[in-house]
């Protein structure tokens, strides 16, 4: 069938994407059932039998307009105070167009009268009333009431695109579609008012004529033409809109059905359940806020599809509104994302054009546009299923916790908007950021996390450090967070946070002396661990149980040495990395170094090997604290010469007496002895400083 382009429907703003819906819909049930339709260029591209000319003639002389009534609300034209003119002259119209139209309201006059209802029901007798509506008006109201409202065991519940029931606050749909018919059509014969050509040509193509828009309100689906403050050359503005457009905006909102589900994730009796809608999430767009979240309605996103699709088709995948994020389906904003880069949703849709339904113009609602999002495969979003239970528990409890774990949940969602939009390591390592300073966030409120039984953040699997390498330049920060996050098995994360338990994570039951973190920095903290396993290894971890999956190549440790990478980012990623489960992965290959180590860290270093470090059948030197209080003091010369003494008293002959360096990096160098180091690497720190007939022995 031939293409015609609808240039009048586009994408944005939701009147216009629901037009085109309206189209394709009456269109199809009409006058041509094998019509389709797709959005190319952002416009709608209408594949049927009828060209311009034909289209034009079939929504002038017969066109047949569904039954959109709301005999439940003020101002709807069935109480005597309302604004009656309209649904009168639908009444005595004798054309065949409106036949079904005088039916249905007929039928919702006799149930008023039969409920004895004069005025707006009170909140009882409307309950009734939808009820009443739902069982006994003509089957071809029922997708307008579908679209209007959902009946469940609490109550009527009303989707967000058409308000509270198909109104508004003060603007009344129903009725206002009635009139905006009454002007493109003369009611008493049915036949086109003198302007509709021109309207309904601007509303389908559109072209520029010399016919002025109506005063007319367009709610909240045209922010754009709702009039206000600002909205002219003025101080105020009228709303205006083309009276086409207005009804195929609502005949377009009938292709939305909304239904009462019990969701097998939900302890809920029941919950609504809108095609595409989800739980507002205040991140992805320029005006993001956390205020939105509370005040919006919801966000819906609009899917775009590039190959054409027939209305039955369309109903199909309108009616089931699929957006699942691994076994379950999309409950925000950030879930939908996810949910859109990992083909949570159906096939065919290349796109989803993103509405949140906010509060804006004083406390009107507008349908805001906020992004446009790509349908991809994103193989770094498949990660985070693996903290969804995590993360669905740090959302629950989040609301009534610290400032400082709603920041942080902040951060997570906000990274993970991030990330579905860029599928490379920089986005992921800044995801791992946002969790390590999550779980900071949790630990450093222990008393309100063991309250509400949230768990540690653990058992991620190998692929979070895989997806975050990148380059060997960027990514000297992510080995060294990967090799002390691994050192000792992972036991190190017990000196982070007041957990327990290696691998099965868990929070202790009366936090110890074993935490050093501290807002110092990492060099402090690094320095605190090292003298906190020395001073007292009876009442930490033991120094000598699990290896190392990760090791730290000397290069990196000379530039850590030297002042030279980003020390905040270092302990962000061990924050996250330390809930790697590490038993189950393979350790890493043999990083290679370009330099030699300084002496003063391989003399010091090899005073401190950790398990797995030794070749077999090497001596094992004591550990002397002193060594490490001595270089943390910035006295090279003294811990050197400790660390020398100890050395010989061992058995072994270094090549030196004594070293003196600068206390700041002396410092370092005492921090940089907690690093893991390969073998090799440990056997090459003694070829720098012992002499050759003793290299074999350690």
């Amino acid at each position: 069938m031939p293409a015609l382009p609808l240039p009048g429907c586009a994408p944005t703003p939701l009147a216009h994407y629901l037009k085109a819906l309206g189209i394709l819909r009456l269109v199809a049930e009409q006058a041509d059932a094998q019509a389709a339709g797709c959005w190319q260029r952002e416009d709608f591209i209408l594949r049927s039998a009828l060209d311009a000319e034909a289209l034009t003639t079939f929504f002038l002389e017969g066109y047949s307009p569904t039954p959109v009534l709301a005999p439940w609300n003020g101002g709807s034209g069935f109480f005597p105070k309302d604004n009656q003119e309209s649904l009168e002259l639908i009444q005595a119209c004798d054309s065949p167009r409106f036949a079904a139209y005088r039916e249905t309201l007929t039928a919702a006059q006799s149930l008023l009268v039969q409920l004895k209802l004069k005025d707006k029901p009170d909140p009882e007798n409307k309950a009734l009333l939808l009820q009443a509506c739902r069982n006994t008006l003509p089957e071809t109201a029922i997708a307008w009431l579908d679209a209007a409202f959902v009946l469940s065991n609490d109550g009527a519940k009303y989707p967000p695109l058409l308000g509270t029931g198909g109104n508004d606050g003060r603007l009344e749909f129903t009725n206002n579609f009635m009139q905006r018919l009454a002007e493109v059509f003369d009611l008493s014969t049915g036949a086109p008012s003198p302007h509709s050509r021109a309207w309904l040509r601007q509303s389908l193509f559109a072209d520029t004529l010399p016919v002025a828009r109506v005063k007319a309100p367009i709610g909240q689906f045209f922010p754009a033409a709702a009039g206000g403050a600002n909205a002219t050359s003025g101080f105020n503005a009228d709303s205006s809109a083309n009276p086409w457009d207005f009804i195929f905006m609502i005949e377009g909102a009938l292709v939305f059905a909304a239904a009462a589900v019990k969701r097998l994730e939900s302890i809920e009796d029941g919950r609504l359940a809108y095609p595409f809608c989800v739980r507002q999430a205040g991140i992805g767009y320029a005006s993001a806020s956390t205020a939105d979240e509370s005040a919006a309605r919801a966000e819906m996103w609009m899917p775009l599809w590039e190959k054409p699709a027939t209305y039955s088709e369309l109903s199909a995948l309108f009616s089931e509104g699929r957006a699942q994020v691994g076994v379950r389906s999309a409950r925000n904003g950030v879930d939908f994302i996810r949910a859109v880069v990992t083909l949570g949703v159906d096939r065919g849709i290349t796109a989803f054009q993103r509405y949140g339904f906010q509060v804006r113009n004083g406390l009107a609602y507008f349908a805001t546009p906020l992004e446009r999002v790509i349908v991809r495969q994103n193989t770094r979003a498949n990660l985070l299923v693996e903290i969804d239970r995590w993360l669905d528990q740090l959302r629950r409890f989040s609301g009534d916790g610290p400032a400082s774990v709603a920041r942080a949940l902040r951060g997570i969602e906000t990274a993970i908007d991030e990330l579905c939009r860029h599928d490379d390591a920089p986005h992921f390592r800044a995801l791992l950021v946002a969790l390590g300073h999550a779980e900071q966030a949790l630990a450093r409120s222990f008393r309100w996390t063991t309250e509400k039984r949230l768990q540690p953040l653990k058992e991620l699997s190998a692929s979070w450090l895989q997806h975050a390498a990148d380059t060997p330049d960027t990514d000297r920060e992510l080995r060294l967070a990967a090799a002390l996050a691994s050192a000792y098995g992972g036991a190190l994360r017990s000196h982070l946070e007041p957990v327990e338990g290696r691998g099965f994570w868990k929070w202790c039951d009366t936090p110890g002396n074993n935490v050093c973190w501290s807002e110092g920095g990492l060099q402090t903290v690094l320095l605190d661990i090292l003298s906190r396993r020395l001073a007292a290894p009876e009442n930490a971890p033991s120094l000598h149980q699990g290896r190392a999956t990760c090791h730290a190549s000397l290069d990196d440790i000379e530039a850590f040495i030297r002042g030279e990478l980003d020390d905040d980012l270092i302990a962000d990623l061990w924050w996250a990395l330390s809930a790697v489960d590490w038993s189950t992965i393979a350790r890493a290959s043999h990083p290679s170094a370009d330099e030699p180590p300084s002496a003063l860290f391989s003399l010091l270093r090899l005073c401190f090997p950790q398990p797995g470090e030794l070749r077999r059948g090497a001596a094992e030197v004591p550990s002397v604290p002193a060594i490490v209080a001595k270089a943390r003091a910035g006295q090279s010369r003294e811990a050197s010469t400790l660390a020398v003494r100890r050395l010989r008293a061992s058995g072994f002959r270094p090549r030196l007496d004594s070293i003196d360096f600068g206390a700041a990096v002396t410092a370092r160098t005492a921090a940089a002895l907690l690093f893991p180091l390969h073998p090799d690497d440990f056997f090459r720190l003694q070829t720098t400083i012992l002499r050759q007939p003793d290299t074999a022995q350690i």
